[in-house]
């Protein structure tokens, strides 16, 4: 019961005088709730009819206050986990967990590792608002392989035989490669190129690229663009630069890189999962893997923070407003047993109608002009208009109907079937011999296919179209028989 209600049989017992048994009556409850109640009324008035804590009154065996101190003291000092904790000071790992819960400490993954405090993060509300730039260096790899995958020896005579131009005390200079990166705040899609330095002018231009992939994508606003206090971000070229894209520039508070953490977090995974992830034999082999990944990146890869990958963020990402992009669309959610949202939305072309059977199959009837399509396909065309027509129950190109194209049945078993196919567990649309595409049967003589007529209810209750009876006064069509119950041509063969 709500506290309203507690209070309104509380009355009706106190201030009314209701017997016990009438007010349980009236709100379905036992006598001894009414009793309880009523008592508490009695007691403490309305205060009494909110709920009590189930905790004791008292605890003897609980841990004791000094205990507790010591464990959030440890916590506090040395940011140590439950089992180390319980390890030093003696006690269970259960119970320094519990108490760690009791006092609300935040967990180690939350808290800065210089400082200890509780890492504030922000995340913008819209793709754009903010876009991360930096730079990340990364050493070459020599032709043959590096010191990571060979050992220190071998690297470095992969080192002295690889081709360069630039030459120290005989030996070549392998030099760096300059990741620049950019990444939306809100979506964390990403940008990235391998240049040769990090000067202004190089940068300058990078931001005019990233600029222009970002609008590519979907991004046409680009407001603010947050950097760290490089020499390239001080320069007038980077300034020129961001004002020719209509954003406005931010930077970092000096040793601070946790407030450009996305991309900071970027150059991490790139370094894990690209740059460190397989043994390249050269450094050309590995700029050639960084296009796959960037697009595997961005998407394809799952994100814990966000859900998913970036593009599912990007709300005019290219190829998403499309006509065939929301069908098909629609027909993933449809098979994923999703409702499909009823959104409004520019008008959509008229689909296409199935494509007609190379032949007709033998002994059944086809009208003239139909497309000879199955029954689960055959469906008028919905007008063209807004995203509405996506729940057209069969319309072929709307979400059902694409979901029927992808092999999935809305039904447990289409219509026109057999009533042995009917007794399958799961429709299979695949040939077999003797039976067509969707489990008709093709030649009624063969063996151990013979078509089984339903009861002769199911033909009064009109559980099966083919087998309905002919009402009385009416015709059966041009070229079948009245006595044929399957409405087929009288030349068909039993």
């Amino acid at each position: 019961m709500t506290e309203t209600g507690r209070l309104r049989l509380a009355r009706c017992v106190v201030d009314d005088g209701w017997p016990l048994a009438r007010a349980a009556e009236r709100f379905q409850v036992a006598v001894g709730t009414a009793k309880r109640w009523a008592d508490r009324y009695r007691a403490h008035g309305e205060a009494g009819m909110v709920d009590r804590s189930s905790r004791p009154r008292t605890s003897p065996r609980r841990t004791p206050t000094r205990t507790e101190r010591r464990i959030i003291k440890v916590r506090v000092l040395r940011r140590w986990g439950p089992a180390r904790i319980a390890g030093f000071l003696g006690l269970v790992v259960s119970t320094v967990h519990r108490v760690l819960t009791r006092y609300g400490v935040a967990r180690l993954r939350a808290l800065d590792r210089a400082t200890g405090r509780v890492i504030r993060r922000y995340e913008r509300a819209a793709p754009g608002e903010l876009v991360h730039v930096d730079v990340k260096k990364l050493g070459n790899i020599p032709d043959g392989g590096g010191h990571k995958i060979h050992g220190r020896a071998v690297g470095t005579r992969y080192s002295q035989r690889t081709s360069s131009t630039q030459r120290r005390d005989g030996k070549p200079v392998l030099g760096y490669g300059y990741l620049h990166n950019a990444v939306d705040d809100h979506s964390r899609l990403a940008y990235s190129e391998i240049l040769a330095d990090e000067t202004k002018d190089t940068a300058a231009a990078f931001w005019g690229r990233a600029a222009a992939w970002f609008r590519a994508q979907g991004i046409t606003d680009i407001q603010r663009v947050l950097t760290d206090n490089g020499p390239c971000y001080r320069s007038h070229a980077w300034r020129a630069a961001v004002a020719a894209t209509a954003s406005r520039h931010l930077r970092t508070r000096a040793y601070r890189p946790q407030t450009n953490g996305k991309v900071e977090r970027f150059n991490r995974i790139l370094l894990d999962e690209w740059a460190y992830a397989e043994a390249y034999t050269s450094e050309t082999a590995r700029r050639a893997a960084l296009p796959g990944f960037l697009h595997w990146y961005n998407h394809h890869r799952h994100h814990t923070s966000i859900g998913g990958p970036p593009t599912h963020r990007i709300p005019n990402l290219s190829g998403q407003n499309t006509s065939q992009g929301l069908r098909y669309e629609a027909a993933r959610l449809v098979c994923q047993g999703r409702r499909v949202p009823n959104a409004r939305g520019g008008a959509l072309p008229r689909p296409d109608p199935p494509r007609r059977r190379r032949s007709p199959r033998p002994g059944r009837h086809r009208a003239p002009g139909s497309t000879g399509a199955p029954g689960h396909l055959r469906a008028h065309h919905p007008p063209s208009g807004s995203l509405d027509q996506l729940s057209h129950p069969r319309a072929p190109g709307s979400a059902r109907g694409l979901a029927d194209e992808l092999g999935r049945p809305l039904h447990r078993y289409p219509p026109g079937q057999t009533h042995r196919a009917r007794h399958r567990r799961q429709w299979r649309p695949h040939r077999r011999r003797g039976r067509g595409l969707f489990g008709q049967v093709r030649h009624q003589g063969h063996r151990g296919h013979r078509p089984r007529l339903p009861p002769p209810d199911a033909r009064n209750r009109g559980l099966s179209r083919r087998h309905a009876p002919t009402p009385a006064g009416s015709s059966p069509p041009a070229g079948t028989s009245a006595n044929s119950p399957t409405g087929s041509p009288t030349s068909m063969t039993t």
